[in-house]
C-alpha cells in the first residue's frame, strides 16, 4: 500500500511563494501529480510528471507560475508555487499512479493513490 504525505501549505499573501512536498512510501515507479479543490467545486488538475520526472504538464491557469519536480532518491514530488493569487486558494492533493509511461495524465481517474491534502490560502 502506497502512502502519500503532503506538507508545505499555509497562509500567504498574493505574490508570495510556497513549496509543497509529497513524500511517498514504497517503490519509486510512480507517475505523480497535484490536484486542487475548493469548497463546492470539483477537484481540478494542477500539474503532473512522469515517473522519471522527465515530462511535465500544467493546467493553463498555473503555467509559468508553478513548477512540479520529482526526486526519486527521496521518493518525493514537489510543487513550487510562485506569484500566488487569491484564486489559487484551495486544498492541494498529491496523487500517484503505477506507471513507467513517458506520457503524463491529467485526469484524477488515472491516479490510484492520494494524499490527505494540504491547505493553501492566498490573501489579497
Amino acid at each position: 500500500q502506497v502512502q502519500l504525505v503532503e506538507s508545505g501549505g499555509g497562509l500567504v499573501q498574493a505574490g508570495d511563494s510556497l513549496r509543497l512536498s509529497c513524500a511517498a512510501s514504497g517503490r519509486t515507479l510512480y507517475a505523480m501529480a497535484w490536484f486542487r479543490q475548493t469548497p463546492g467545486k470539483e477537484r481540478e488538475f494542477v500539474a503532473a510528471t512522469t515517473w522519471t520526472g522527465g515530462s511535465t504538464d500544467y493546467a493553463d491557469s498555473v503555467k509559468g507560475r508553478f513548477t512540479i519536480s520529482k526526486d526519486n532518491a527521496k521518493n518525493t514530488v514537489y510543487l513550487q508555487l510562485n506569484s500566488l493569487k487569491p484564486e489559487d486558494t484551495a486544498v492541494y492533493y498529491c496523487a500517484a499512479r503505477k506507471s513507467l509511461s513517458g506520457i503524463t495524465r491529467n485526469s484524477e481517474w488515472d491516479y490510484e493513490y492520494w494524499g490527505q491534502g494540504t491547505q493553501v490560502t492566498v490573501s489579497s
